[in-house]
């Protein structure tokens, strides 16, 4: 079954331009260097499913013009990724039934503990509980999930502070925030055809939290991708440099990028 990846956002946590206007290396003048935070939505005709919430999602959705949303996969609770989560509450009213979030143990207990009355509600019949919370425990890595009529895969990764989950839609995987995979994440993403992911090291081979480019070339060799997008993409990463030094089909995303995915 067809599908589409949409790139909702592909910044890093300051967005591009940052506060001030501040646009570091990349070129104010070419439109690709516009970036939100970093977000996904996976789409078929009767299902929508976007892998984090962060402080652009309403104006992501509104971009696209989506209406409603059938689950939030989360990847972490850094805030670049969640903190667009009240917005949700125009999702619930909108639908009439909780929307399904999934995240690994320590994010559903992030998330009660920062957003507690998203789960319980307020204390007035006006605000009732936002979030149906499913757990990824240890077991479901590698094992595949459906929101309906979408089936995803959900692995561990290494984010260097905390442990983060991506997530694989049939040929198509979605890495962020990433340092490293192990071998048990690898084998999942095996046979996929594209591979979008976190490149928020660049050439800082000391960075400990962010995949450079180096270490995705590395990681690479062993999943064998044939088309590789990079996200995450920060102030020093200009859209028309990066097209001209990245080897064949590394490709740099950018908002409002579509990608066909085979489910």
């Amino acid at each position: 079954m067809k599908a589409t990846l949409t790139i909702l956002g592909c910044g890093n946590s300051t967005g591009v331009p940052a506060i001030g206007n501040y646009w570091g290396a990349c070129d104010p003048k070419e439109p690709k260097n516009k970036r939100m935070r970093s977000s996904i939505l996976l789409q078929t005709k009767t299902t929508n499913i976007v892998v984090d919430t962060g402080p652009d999602f309403r104006e992501q959705l509104n971009r696209e013009n989506i209406q409603t949303i059938d689950a939030i996969l989360y990847s972490h609770t850094h805030s670049d990724h969640i903190n667009g989560i009240d917005e949700l509450r125009v999702i619930r009213h909108r639908k009439k039934a909780l929307v399904p979030i999934y995240g690994n143990t320590i994010t559903i207990v992030e998330l009660k503990k920062r957003f507690n009355y998203l789960f319980k509600g307020g204390n007035h019949e006006l605000y009732p509980a936002i979030i149906d919370p499913i757990e990824i425990i240890d077991d479901n890595y590698g094992k595949a999930h459906r929101v309906g009529d979408i089936d995803f895969t959900p692995f561990e990764m290494d984010h260097g502070t905390c442990k983060s989950v991506g997530y694989r839609f049939g040929d198509t995987a979605y890495c962020v925030d990433v340092w490293n995979i192990e071998q048990s994440a690898i084998n999942t993403l095996k046979g996929i055809k594209t591979l979008v992911i976190d490149v928020a090291g660049y050439r800082m081979t000391h960075n400990k939290v962010h995949a450079s480019l180096d270490t995705i070339y590395r990681l690479n060799k062993e999943i064998k991708a044939t088309e590789i997008y990079l996200t995450s993409l920060t102030l020093s990463m200009d859209y028309q440099t990066l097209l001209n030094e990245l080897p064949e089909n590394y490709i740099p995303s950018y908002d409002g990028l579509s990608l066909p995915v085979e489910l």
